[in-house]
């Protein structure tokens, strides 16, 4: 057996797993079940020291390339999956050839799409599952990486500010080029719209959508999102030199949409009163990296934006009066320790599962709101944050979905209920694939 570890954290619970049994046999105690979407393989997840792991058995030469592609696009900070490490060149006790794995750390409060599908419903999901899509497939496109199996079976998601951001978690297919040609991004954009259409047909077959759904034309909508915000993002655009302000406005659309153009190509046209501009290193997560230099936090683009909106207010409340002005930094520490932490401090620990904090904190401020405008006032924090642990909160299921008992992997259908059987789970899962990564 050889490992390769892809991270500088220790994962040595990962050497001590029985890597001489197919994961379909696999009995160890620290196996644990979470939320999950359908795999072409068994994937099965294990927990260690606090840590879980999804582990996928797949071909060696597969899984090396896999592995090798996922620290790429790490590398290039797009949203996927934390591969830990690849384990080739598996035998049995008895020599017998087994295939590799790929183990990847487990996207905490990720959910697969028919989780958010059962949760939240058609047409709640439908657009903002369509958007994470396209957001993440440009994002690829604009590192180079050429997917070629995309499909909302392939991709977890996270909530983000109201909205849902897409993690890739299956690279299997994934090439990576200097930079890809049109007909390279057309030609994935097409895999993703043909891969989305069955996968919905199939949703309308069993009745999970509704039979009015047009899977086609649902799954065409992507395309058009992917299109406009490809153009959005990359497109020039020429303008008078009288019009300068459309320079500002561009990179603030940019910045809207989460993308920051760290760098401007700007032409004065010859013969001509006017200029043209292109975005260059056009890169994701302007809002995330000023969050992340004031506070420390890391959250997601969206969520970022709410909270960094929050601090504003707070800083014009604390200037507000005619008081001296209060630097970004000082008002930064301030909100931190005086509104974002005690707000995560007060969360009952019996609660702490249901949302990640930001993603907490956000529905928490949008609940203050609308408390405040159905009482005429302003409800404060302490009665606000009551309503929201007892109304918001504790009706609302643990989207961890992490299942303490050891277990070996039961196949879930497509919408069953999040709570799992009493019935003990079968010793060869690999009658139905587990789903995973």
């Amino acid at each position: 057996m050889e490992m390769q570890i892809a991270s500088q954290s220790s994962y040595a619970g990962l050497v001590d797993l029985d890597w001489s049994k197919p994961l379909g046999r696999w009995k160890d105690p620290r196996l644990v079940r979470m939320a999950r979407g359908r795999s072409r393989h068994i994937v099965r997840f294990v927990e260690l020291e606090g840590r879980v792991f999804a582990v996928k058995e797949l071909d060696d030469r597969f899984a090396l390339k896999e592995y090798a592609m996922l620290k790429e696009m790490a590398d290039s900070s797009l949203p996927v999956v934390d591969v830990a490490c690849v384990v080739v060149n598996r035998a049995t006790k008895s020599g017998e050839h087994l295939d590799g794995a790929v183990v990847t750390r487990f996207l905490d409060y990720a959910l697969p799409y028919t989780y958010l599908l059962r949760r939240d419903g058609w047409s709640t999901s439908q657009q903002r599952l369509i958007d994470a899509a396209a957001v993440l497939l440009v994002q690829l496109h604009l590192e180079g990486f050429w997917w070629g199996d995309f499909s909302l079976a392939n991709a977890l998601f996270r909530r983000d500010a109201g909205e849902l951001r897409a993690y890739l978690v299956d690279a299997e297919t994934a090439e990576h080029h200097p930079t890809l040609s049109d007909g390279q991004r057309r030609y994935d954009v097409d895999i993703a719209v043909e891969n989305m259409a069955g996968g919905l047909a199939d949703l309308v077959a069993a009745g999970k959508v509704s039979t009015d759904t047009d899977p086609v034309d649902v799954a065409l909508q992507l395309a058009e999102r992917y299109e406009a915000l490809w153009a959005e993002v990359t497109s020039e655009e020429e303008f008078s030199s009288d019009e300068l302000w459309r320079l500002e406005d561009r990179v603030r659309r940019l910045n809207t949409l989460g993308f920051d153009a760290s760098e401007l190509s700007v032409v004065s046209l010859v013969g001509k009163d006017r200029i043209r501009i292109r975005p260059l290193v056009v890169e994701e997560g302007h809002h995330g990296r000023r969050l992340a230099r004031l506070t420390g936090i890391s959250v997601q683009e969206n969520q970022a934006r709410r909270l960094l909106n929050d601090l504003d207010f707070y800083k014009a409340e604390l200037e507000r009066g005619g008081r001296s002005a209060v630097s970004e930094a000082i008002a930064a520490h301030r909100w931190l320790t005086e509104r974002f932490e005690p707000f995560l401090m007060a969360i009952p620990p019996d609660l702490q599962g249901r949302l990640e904090p930001a993603e907490a904190y956000h529905q928490f401020l949008e609940h203050r709101w609308f408390l405040s405008e159905a009482a005429g006032r302003d409800v404060s924090d302490a009665d606000a944050m009551r309503s929201f642990f007892d109304s918001v909160l504790r009706p609302r299921p643990e989207e961890r979905l992490l299942f303490d008992e050891p277990t070996t992997e039961l196949p879930i259908t497509w919408f069953q209920s999040a709570e799992m059987p009493d019935t003990p789970a079968s010793d060869t899962p690999e009658s139905e694939p587990s789903v995973g990564s």
